[in-house]
């Protein structure tokens, strides 16, 4: 595999007033933590990383469930807690649970702050379509939540019955720019209302994401958003700082709605002056 693509030298852009991060990760050993593929992550707690975010002016964002943590959510409530009221929580649910119980852990975890379901195809196992579909349906319905998809958007375009309940579903996001060189299949879904995820530029396999930016705020201005990927677990190159100020660079006039107001909206993220605790379940 090629190295991942150093940080470039992107245009100088005006630093951003405020920043939603829309992809991070906590691994605290306070909570259960399953091997995947034989990998255990290194402890990443709220205190690492508000210390490594520090350089950005981060007043929000998602807290994403990895592989590692499996079912497990009792990790939520805590993190949100030492993070503080801007932050928000993806989740892994079971697609098995009949929709009575499922009803009532949704309930739950909006209340303790999770507003996102996450969907891993990239290395969290099989799924059927139709499994992820009444799953993020369900989610949706019920409270208002959308789904986060970790795929290579590539395999996705080979997948024409996948792709399908992917553009009808009522709103997804897509990790890491897709993973993988597949434009016209990302570009697709982002016409289909999905919002793509700007991190993870030490993982991903596109050559010109400078270029791909360009496109998806072509296609939609409330396309794309920030998200610092730290701890970057598993990535061939952790983020850096220079990443953030690339991004910012490369959405241009759309830099504000990239590295907060998009963000912010999706997660129902409150503005800075008024903070407050997360809304209750509906």
């Amino acid at each position: 595999m090629d190295p991942a693509p150093a940080p470039s030298a992107a245009p100088a852009a005006t630093a951003p007033a405020r920043v939603f991060d829309a992809h991070l990760h906590l691994i605290d050993p306070a909570f259960p933590l399953t091997a995947n593929d034989g990998y255990v992550p290194q402890p990443f707690t709220a205190a690492d990383y508000q210390a490594r975010i520090a350089p950005l002016p981060v007043a929000g964002g998602a807290v994403v469930a990895g592989s590692f943590q499996r079912l497990d959510t009792s990790w939520v409530a805590p993190a949100l807690a030492q993070l503080g009221p801007g932050f928000r929580a993806v989740v892994n649910l079971s697609p098995a649970v009949a929709d009575a119980e499922l009803d009532g852990e949704l309930d739950a975890l909006h209340a303790a702050g999770a507003r996102a379901l996450r969907i891993n195809l990239f290395r969290g196992g099989a799924w059927e379509a139709e499994q992820l579909d009444r799953l993020a349906r369900r989610a949706f319905d019920r409270v208002g939540w959308h789904t986060e998809f970790y795929a290579d958007v590539a395999a996705l375009g080979r997948d024409e019955r996948l792709m399908a309940v992917l553009t009808g579903l009522p709103r997804i996001t897509v990790d890491h720019f897709g993973m993988s060189e597949a434009r016209e299949a990302l570009l697709r879904l982002v016409a289909a209302g999905a919002v793509v995820k700007a991190t993870g530029l030490g993982r991903i396999d596109i050559a010109d994401p400078a270029a791909l930016t360009a496109a998806i705020l072509a296609e939609n201005p409330a396309g794309l958003m920030f998200g610092s990927d730290l701890p970057s677990t598993r990535a061939r190159r952790p983020y850096t700082p220079a990443d953030a100020q690339d991004i910012a660079a490369w959405a241009g006039p759309h830099a504000p709605a990239v590295m907060w107001g998009t963000g912010a909206a999706l997660y129902g993220a409150p503005e800075p002056e008024t903070a407050g605790q997360p809304e209750p379940a509906a």
